[in-house]
């Protein structure tokens, strides 16, 4: 007996998705976090508002792929929600000095490199490179650690073992982040290379 293929997910210029309505309550939370968090040091509630935020992160993909109801405009507001949030809470936790300056430096340069890259292509015709699961992870995990370290500033009597699960998750996610920078870069070069013989 064959087997029939599996239906194709086709991306629609559809707005108001549930997908899309998620993504947007998420980018809402980002202001709500940086007001918690820098106006009225509500350490807790910001933890909660950074745990639901960064927790949803898979909810919008896999909700858009179950509905079959990926769009363009979901395909930009997952990433830039990704990217509002973990610059924001960068930020944030700098300000508060929650985190070092070297770890917001070494995640800054990072996307700064990143950044450079995407315009080298775009200047060669090129759109960026495919998501790298790496960095799809690296991000994950970058979003589990942020709540887990203010947890840990909020609440001293747990911070024994919080702030090493924080920072373990922390170090692992900006590996994760290098290791995907250093694939896209690979990617690119490969393109370039390919684009070079081509006109050769």
């Amino acid at each position: 007996m064959s087997q029939q293929p599996a239906p194709s997910i086709e991306t629609s210029n559809r707005i108001w998705t549930l997908p899309n309505v998620i993504s947007l309550l998420r980018l809402l939370g980002v202001p709500l976090f940086l007001y918690l968090l820098l106006v009225t040091e509500n350490d807790v509630a910001a933890v909660i508002v950074l745990a639901v935020g960064g927790s949803t992160d898979w909810v919008d993909g896999y909700v858009a792929r179950r509905m079959n109801s990926v769009s363009r405009l979901g395909e930009l507001l997952d990433p830039f929600a990704d990217r509002l949030y973990i610059l924001a809470t960068l930020v944030g936790f700098t300000v508060r000095e929650v985190v070092p300056w070297w770890l917001t430096g070494a995640l800054l340069l990072r996307e700064a490199v990143l950044g450079v890259t995407l315009l080298v292509l775009r200047r060669h015709g090129y759109g960026p490179p495919p998501v790298h699961y790496v960095g799809k992870t690296g991000t994950f995990v970058l979003l589990a650690a942020f709540p887990v370290i203010l947890l840990a500033k909020a609440v001293p009597s747990i911070a024994w073992w919080a702030s090493p699960v924080g920072w373990g998750l922390a170090w692992w996610a900006l590996g994760l982040y290098w290791a995907a920078a250093v694939l896209y870069l690979m990617q690119a070069v490969r393109m370039l290379r390919a684009d070079r013989v081509g006109e050769s």
